[in-house]
C-alpha cells in the first residue's frame, strides 16, 4: 500500500500521464484558457511562499542556471552520474522551464495552466528553418502541446537508481525493492526547425540497456556545453503554488541544439514513453529561499 500511495504521488508530479520531472499536473484549478496577467503570477508566488516558509520543503526546480545564489540549506545527496543509474522515462515540455543565457526569451506569462510560458531560444533562425511543415506536429491534448517550426522544448531523461524498466511516467523510475530511489534528469533544450539536415529526435531518444543491466540514453548530444549541476525537484504548473516533495539531481546542458521538428512529430506518434505532447511549465522559482546554491 505504502508502495502504490509513493507511486501515485511521484505520478501526479508529472502529469502525463505524465511523464516525469514534468510536473504536477498540466492544469490548475480555476484558470482560464486566456493569457494570465502579471498579478496573476505574482499571487502563485506568493503562495508558493506562503504554503513553503518554514514547512522543511528541499530545493525547487525550475531555476535560472546563470544565477547560482541560494539559501536552501535542506540536506540533500546528489544522485550518483546517470552512467550507473538507468534510463527510467523521457517527456519534454513546450518552452524551456529553465532559464540560461541561450534559452532566455520569456514566452509570457500563459494561461494559467502552464501553457504558452517558459523561455525560448534566444538565437536567430532563418526563414527556411522557420517555414511550417504541413503535418500537425504533436497535437494530442485537446492541441495545448502542439509544435510550430521555432518552438522551443525542454527534454528531460530522467534516471533512477531503482532496477527499472523505462516507460510512461514517473511510476516508471520505481520499484517494489525501492521505495525511495535516487532521481536524476539529465536535460537538454532543443529549438524545432524544418531542416531535415538537423538532428533526429528518434536519434536523441534513443536508448539501450547495457551489459550491466542498466538502461542508458545513447543519443543526447554531446556539444551543447558542461552540465549545470543542481539539488531541485521534480517541476510541472502542479507546483506553482505549492513545494514539490521529491528531490531530483538535475544536469542542465547551457546550450541549445537544433532538431527537426518533423521527427519530433513522429516520435510523438509512437514511442515506448506514451508521449504524445509537450507538457506545461512551472513557474521559474525565484525565492532564493527554496533555491540551493550552484557550487
Amino acid at each position: 500500500m505504502i508502495m502504490k500511495r509513493i507511486a501515485m504521488a511521484m505520478a501526479s508530479t508529472v502529469l502525463f500521464a505524465v511523464p516525469v520531472m514534468a510536473s504536477g499536473h498540466d492544469h490548475h484549478d480555476g484558470a482560464s484558457s486566456e493569457l494570465v496577467a502579471d498579478a496573476f503570477i505574482a499571487n502563485e508566488r506568493k503562495t508558493l511562499a506562503k504554503t513553503t516558509n518554514e514547512k522543511g520543503f528541499g530545493p525547487q526546480s525550475p531555476r535560472d542556471i546563470d544565477a547560482r545564489a541560494g539559501n536552501n540549506q535542506r540536506a540533500f545527496n546528489a544522485a550518483p552520474p546517470s552512467t550507473v543509474m538507468s534510463l527510467c522515462n523521457i517527456h519534454f515540455h513546450k518552452n524551456a522551464e529553465h532559464k540560461a543565457k541561450d534559452f532566455s526569451v520569456y514566452a509570457g506569462n500563459g494561461d494559467g495552466d502552464g501553457y504558452l510560458s517558459g523561455y525560448k531560444y534566444s538565437g536567430k533562425l532563418n526563414k527556411a528553418e522557420l517555414k511550417p511543415i504541413k503535418t500537425a506536429v504533436c497535437n494530442a491534448h485537446h492541441g495545448k502541446g502542439a509544435l510550430l517550426s521555432g518552438d522551443t522544448i525542454e527534454v528531460h531523461y530522467v534516471y533512477s537508481t531503482a532496477q527499472i524498466t523505462p516507460g510512461p511516467t514517473l511510476g516508471s523510475c520505481l520499484s517494489k525493492a525501492i521505495n525511495n530511489p535516487q532521481l536524476r534528469v539529465e536535460t537538454q533544450v532543443y529549438v524545432l526547425v524544418n531542416d531535415k539536415k538537423a538532428l533526429d529526435f528518434k536519434d536523441v531518444t534513443r536508448f539501450e540497456k547495457t551489459k550491466g543491466g542498466l538502461y542508458q540514453a545513447l543519443g543526447i548530444p554531446s556539444d551543447t556545453g558542461a552540465p549545470v549541476q543542481y539539488a531541485g525537484s521534480t517541476t510541472g504548473p502542479g507546483y506553482n503554488k505549492k513545494g514539490s516533495p521529491f528531490q531530483v539531481t538535475w544536469s542542465i546542458r547551457p546550450y541549445v541544439a537544433k532538431v527537426n521538428i518533423a521527427t519530433v512529430g513522429t516520435w510523438c506518434k509512437k514511442n515506448v514513453f506514451n508521449e504524445d505532447h509537450g507538457h506545461g511549465v512551472r513557474n521559474l522559482v525565484q525565492n532564493l529561499d527554496l533555491l540551493s546554491a550552484i557550487k
